[in-house]
């Protein structure tokens, strides 16, 4: 079928050209004629989607099939489809202001948005909500300029109902504050300044500050980010959807009580993926700074994370970007959160950095597998990959504590430091033969537990077959051994 496609093209050019030719139409015409029957040729034959700059909306359904399909393996060039994530009015940081309604910010007066248009809100209010109760069918467009609003138990902003809404920010600086504990809308437990139970995007060309005594922003859909700069502050969740966060651009500065991203729908185990094309990233975070239940996938961007986990996703992808870790549990975490895909940090490209704190910490931890195929990567820390399944150093520049190493060490144990828990004592590894070091006298560090009867190990198995730290490594009943040690390129275990 292909093959008799492809002559019905080549007589269709002969036959056009041979016509054009005849009517003398240019040359040039000829060409346009033919490459836009080549292309429709050349479309029919890829099944790779292109990622490009302005890319239609249409597509929303297929990635939802593509994230409930069955578990992702490694090394999958189609983790997540991105073809359709941004549509053009996604990408457009200004709004078309032809129709556009103006309204000014007054204390105490709600601003009622009830259909589509686009609405362009400015001046300085306390106590006054922003709220949009459009039909299924309709898209809001939000323009802050220079709005500022302070309240103390309301959102600034809260969508009740509307296709899609957007929140454009002007040139200049817009405020957004909640100072107080949030007030539930009946069965709504609202509790973010930005709340909406609708597809939301975020863009523009301005500021946008936001200050929460809960979350910052809460989309229970889709959250887009395209544009503009952000400064958030937030005693819970900084950044959090329930389906997906989608970041195709932007400057972001976070100080987080909680997560600074959060992706997580509890009612489907297949959503609750977040990707990142670019964007500059300041994260400050006291528990994670990027965590997804499904797929964190990262194309691009600059990051610089402070908090407990770096990344965390079932399924972390790192294809490029400058990434600078300084976690104080794990840098890059991927854990069990979802059925739907295996359990995967695998690394493609980009410039990583990983410094890790003292003790129980790892640099790369996958309950799963590991595998680097490109890229540079920098971990400095007692542990630096810590696996359960597998790990391939396929490619890629891999520095361990400042000294390039070629293969990958599971470290287990991760940093220990005995079996007290403490730091120092045998610095984290279990001995090869089950034996203690010279001049041990059988005393446990000052406040650390002798296993059941109070007896070591005397053949180097722990008690009950395992050992499991709280975050750490795993022995699973065995000594570290020479197994737990993957080498580059060839030598490497396949997947």
């Amino acid at each position: 079928m292909l093959k008799r496609d492809k002559i019905t093209v080549a007589l269709m050019t002969v036959f056009i050209a041979s016509a054009l030719t005849l009517t003398a139409c240019a040359t040039t015409d000829i060409e346009d004629k033919v490459s836009s029957m080549i292309g429709t040729e050349s479309s029919a034959d890829t099944a790779e989607p292109s990622m490009e700059k302005e890319l239609s909306e249409s597509g929303a359904s297929t990635q939802e099939e593509n994230l409930s399909s069955s578990s992702a393996s490694a090394s999958s060039d189609t983790l997540i489809d991105t073809s359709d994530f941004f549509s053009e009015r996604d990408l457009e940081q200004e709004a078309d202001l032809t129709d556009a309604y103006y309204m000014t910010l007054e204390d105490g007066q709600d601003i009622s948005i009830t259909q589509e248009g686009v609405y362009v809100i400015s001046g300085t209010a306390t106590d006054v909500s922003i709220i949009v109760e459009a039909a299924d069918t309709d898209k809001v467009q939000i323009v802050l300029d220079g709005a500022s609003i302070t309240n103390t138990t309301d959102p600034a902003i809260y969508v009740k109902s509307a296709d899609k809404v957007f929140v454009t920010t002007a040139d200049g600086t817009s405020t957004l504050k909640v100072t107080g504990t949030f007030t539930a809308d009946g069965t709504t437990n609202l509790d973010a300044v930005i709340y909406s139970k609708s597809d939301l995007v975020l863009n523009g060309t301005g500021t946008l500050n936001i200050e929460s005594t809960a979350n910052g922003i809460s989309a229970k859909d889709d959250l887009k980010v395209t544009g503009g700069t952000y400064n958030i502050t937030s005693a819970e969740d900084t950044v959090e959807a329930n389906d997906s966060i989608r970041i195709y651009d932007g400057s972001f500065d976070i100080t987080s009580k909680k997560d600074a991203f959060h992706s997580e729908n509890s009612d489907d185990n297949t959503l609750g993926y977040i990707y990142i094309q670019d964007g500059n990233f300041t994260i400050n975070a006291t528990e994670d700074g990027i965590q997804a239940t499904t797929v964190l996938m990262i194309d691009g961007g600059t990051f610089d994370i402070t908090a407990s986990e770096g990344l965390e996703a079932t399924y972390v992808q790192i294809n490029d970007g400058t990434i600078k870790i300084e976690a104080s549990d794990d840098g890059i975490n991927a854990t069990q959160k979802s059925t739907a895909y295996d359990v995967v940090i695998e690394v493609n490209g980009g410039d990583i950095t990983v410094n890790m704190g003292a003790g129980d910490t790892d640099g790369f931890d996958a309950n799963g597998n590991i595998y680097i195929n490109g890229g540079t990567i920098s971990v400095t820390g007692n542990s630096a990959f810590d696996w359960d399944g597998e790990a391939q150093l396929n490619g890629g520049t891999v520095t361990v504590n400042g000294e390039e190493v070629t293969e990958l060490t599971n470290q287990m144990m991760g940093g220990m430091g005995g079996f007290g828990g403490g730091h120092g004592g045998m610095g984290g590894q279990m001995p090869q033969d089950g034996q203690m070091p010279d001049g041990f006298d059988g005393q446990m560090p000052e406040g650390g537990q002798m296993p059941e009867g109070g007896q070591m190990p005397q053949d180097g198995q722990m008690p009950n077959g395992q050992f499991r730290g709280d975050k750490g490594g795993r022995m699973n009943g065995q000594m570290p051994s020479d197994q737990n040690t993957t080498e580059s390129s060839s030598s490497s275990s396949q997947g």
